[in-house]
């Protein structure tokens, strides 16, 4: 094939030029870590749609706000993977990300996330209020600064403190229609908080050679298998009282509280299972980590069904 663009009248239409090619879209939309960017949206919009008034609040500057945290989400994950690109090569898990296979420059990589950080920033400002816009830049900031520079590659407590980052998608949407921060929206933020580590841990439980290979302290590299899948069961059990918090101060009907109830439930049964797991003498995994995995792919379901069963009740069912 030639290199060559066709001329305009030579056979149809002009194709496109040679360097133009759309697998370049794919990795710049990659940096923006799209399946994380889904949950994160999905929790802000359940944090703007229980929120008191957000019936009124116009449809536009609603879907301003998402748009807003979509892109915020988007432009943090294209800066860790800036920063973290070092790592990323050598972990099979991330080896084929678009920087350490060297499809996007750092340089350029981290320009797109500032810039998509300011815009979203600002953007939420215009759109919505100052409370909205200054928990946005928080969790960017979190995110960047706390997680991803400083706890990541220095403690096993990494995902439980950096963590946060990921939990304030409903603060914001809840702060985008009400402009303020009230009980609520924290008691969701701590659902996120919790949910984080045995979600991660999971993850990170059939992950580790990856880890260990990149020198990143993860729980499962610094305490063991066995001690990881120990923490996985705590939590589990803190979450699941804690997912019925909504109903207990009495934002939430008894439709929430019965499904919270079910999937805590669940939950631990998950966790006890990855607590259960057959294991060699020092904790690995012999079944390749089955229960994990399983309990990973559990632990994102979870968040989705709690969080669209809380929409539910305050749409459907609250006065």
């Amino acid at each position: 094939m030639s290199d060559t663009a066709m001329e305009p009248g030579q056979g149809g239409s002009a194709p496109l030029p040679a360097s133009y090619d759309m697998s370049e879209v794919g990795d710049w939309i990659a940096l923006l870590k799209p399946r994380v960017m889904s949950l994160v949206v999905f929790s802000g919009l359940v944090g703007l749609l229980v929120a008191p008034g957000a019936g009124a609040m116009q449809p536009v500057l609603a879907v301003t706000a998402i748009l807003c945290i979509a892109v915020a989400s988007g432009a943090a994950g294209a800066i860790n993977m800036w920063y973290d690109r070092d790592i990323d090569a050598v972990m099979r898990r991330t080896a084929r990300r678009p920087i350490p296979a060297g499809r996007i420059a750092p340089g350029a990589a981290l320009a797109f996330g500032v810039w998509l950080s300011v815009a979203s920033v600002t953007m939420m400002w215009i759109a919505t209020n100052v409370a909205a816009a200054v928990v946005l830049a928080l969790s960017i900031a979190f995110y960047v600064f706390v997680y991803t520079m400083w706890l990541k590659r220095r403690t096993p407590q990494n995902i439980v403190i950096g963590g946060a980052a990921g939990a304030f998608p409903p603060v914001i949407g809840w702060a985008a229609v009400t402009g303020d921060v009230t009980l609520v929206p924290i008691i969701l933020f701590a659902i996120v908080f919790v949910w984080t580590p045995p979600h991660f841990w999971s993850l990170a439980l059939w992950a580790h050679d990856d880890y260990e290979r990149a020198g990143v302290p993860m729980l499962p590299v610094t305490a063991g298998a066995r001690e990881t899948r120990r923490q996985i069961v705590i939590y589990s059990v803190v979450l699941a009282p804690l997912s019925l918090m909504p109903w207990i101060v009495g934002f939430a009907g008894l439709p929430y509280a019965i499904v919270a109830a079910v999937l805590g439930a669940a939950f631990l049964w998950f966790a006890v299972g990855v607590l259960r797991d057959n294991q060699d003498e020092a904790g690995r995994s012999l079944t390749r980590d089955a229960p994990a995995r399983a309990c990973f792919r559990f632990s994102l379901y979870y968040l989705f069904i709690l969080f669209a069963a809380l929409a539910i009740d305050r749409l459907a069912f609250s006065a």
